[in-house]
């Protein structure tokens, strides 16, 4: 329960990215549960509550989310702050973090009765858990023979299954071994932890690594990059998907209700799209559009044109993301919007310790000023789910550059999709598996690594020799290419397919 929130984004005159406090009372929207665990941290006793959230969902009675509290009473006033807020700051509290949610949240589902099949570890921030089972069904120490180990990692093995979302070394958590001493105790012998995590350093990916069964990646290109990282490791991939009607625009859903029916229970029915009359799916697109336009006014200012095609941008603002790629050479942008104007929004926010991320936050403000009056362009700040969706369904041309093999799937192409919106993007992620030139997108460069310059260049050719003359030159060409994204990328890129992918390869397996 993060009750600090993450925070609220706010832009300075400058340009520059304000962290708001974005505080959250869990009572006005879970219940809290009776039940309380203990574990170990810093030789004192930290308990655990948990609160019920049910995500609403078209079926049954909602999706149970349990959330885990020290926020309680009874804590230590340092430890009541564990859960507090989503990033904490330094190593101590992340660990902490991590003990609280991978032993805590073993302990929890104990309490409250469940008897589980496995655990389903995303990321290595709860692979403490692995540690949790190996203790729980150790052997007893009698009739062990000299030298016998009483961990059964065949059956823990057998109990977990483990994604690993980012090829970004940030993105996997180590811990000196000092401090893991210090904050756990002997959780378990450190001879046994090195050999599952690591010689030097507590690696939580490699601790989660050595106790799955089934580990996979978030797309085919990374669990590749990712076999790379970790050799002798047998990754699979399950490509990422989206939720369909989460992510679709009310004039798409329309839509689709009309002619599609039954397409939010089964997004695959999406294959149909190209039966939608051209002049119906562009009515769509426009009614999404207006919204989008009206939202930038209100939140900036910047009144933007139905009548002009709008190139949307937004995700974490981190250097990899590379949203200044497209501002590499302004004047050849500038030459482009003189032949067939466009217009740019953006928005995203920084990790508050991603000192890059802000500054790359701030240069997009610089450029929003450098090209006043030639390319309207609007930075939406306070970036959040309801903003991505008026983004991605307001957009004619969605956008992104990251710095290649680092993007491990990216879905913002997939949630424009489902809007019709096509994508125009570097192949990394999921689109090496979505993109059909000319058919649902198209791909900025080609498929090998290449510094900023080229890929930049790659990008203004196609933007100005194929995609801006088809979008002001051939409206029925552009439809189809609209089609092509809801019918070839909507239809598979959703979570009803990857959740049917895990199923039967990870749970049942």
């Amino acid at each position: 329960v993060s009750r600090a929130g993450h925070f609220r984004q706010a832009i300075d005159p400058q340009g520059r990215q304000v962290e708001l406090a974005d505080d959250w009372d869990p009572a006005r929207y879970a219940s809290r549960l009776q039940a309380t665990v203990a574990l170990e941290l810093e030789d004192r006793q930290v308990w655990v509550g948990g609160w019920l959230y049910v995500l609403s969902s078209w079926v049954d009675d909602g999706v149970p989310i349990l959330l885990l509290d020290t926020d309680l009473p009874v804590n230590d006033p340092r430890d009541r702050d564990i859960t507090r807020h989503l990033y904490g700051g330094d190593e101590t509290y992340r660990i902490k973090q991590e003990a609280v949610l991978g032993v805590g949240g073993v302990a929890m589902l104990q309490a409250l009765g469940f008897k589980l099949m496995g655990y389903h570890m995303n990321e290595g921030h709860s692979a403490f858990l692995t540690l949790a089972l190996l203790r729980r069904y150790a052997h007893p120490h009698e009739g062990l023979r000299p030298g016998e180990s009483p961990y059964d990692l065949p059956r823990v093995r057998e109990l977990c299954t483990f994604t690993t979302h980012t090829p970004v070394e940030a993105g996997h958590d180590k811990f000196d071994y000092n401090l893991v001493r210090h904050i756990y105790g002997d959780l378990l012998d450190l001879g046994t932890v090195k050999l599952l995590a690591g010689e030097d350093k507590l690696n939580m990916t490699r601790l989660a690594l050595n106790l799955s069964e089934y580990v996979n990646g978030v797309a085919k290109r990374h669990a590749e990059v990712s076999r790379q990282i970790f050799p002798g490791y047998a990754v699979h991939a399950v490509t990422n998907g989206v939720h369909a009607s989460t992510w679709t625009s009310p004039p798409f859903a329309e839509l689709y209700d009309q002619h599609v029916p039954g397409w939010c229970h089964e997004p695959e029915l999406l294959t149909r799209a190209d039966r939608i009359a051209d002049e119906l799916l562009w009515a769509a697109h426009q009614a999404a559009k207006q919204t989008l336009l009206d939202k930038v006014l209100e939140l900036t200012g910047v009144s933007l044109a139905l009548d002009q095609p709008i190139l949307g941008f937004a995700r974490r603002m981190t250097a990899y993301k590379r949203a200044d790629l497209m501002f590499t050479d302004l004047e050849r942008l500038k030459t482009i919007a003189g032949k067939f104007p466009f217009q740019i929004v953006m928005a995203g926010k920084a990790h508050p310790n991603d000192t890059a991320g802000k500054q790359l936050i701030e240069t997009l403000h610089a450029h929003i000023r450098e090209l006043a009056g030639e390319i309207p362009m609007a930075f939406l700040p306070d970036y959040d789910m309801a903003l991505a969706l008026h983004m991605v369904s307001g957009s004619d041309l969605w956008l992104n550059t990251p710095l290649r093999p680092l993007e491990a799937s990216g879905t913002s192409g997939m949630k424009a999709a489902f809007n019709g919106v096509p994508q125009f993007s570097v192949l990394d992620g999921w689109w090496v598996e979505g993109c059909l030139e000319g058919v649902t997108g198209w791909a900025v460069g080609d498929d090998t690594p290449t510094a900023n310059g080229h890929d930049a260049v790659a990008l203004y050719d196609k933007l100005e020799q194929v995609i801006l003359p088809l979008w002001y030159g051939d409206r029925a060409g552009w439809s189809a290419v609209m089609k092509g994204a809801i019918s070839r990328n909507a239809a598979y890129f959703n979570s009803h397919r990857m959740m049917r992918r895990y199923a039967t390869e990870a749970y049942l397996r």
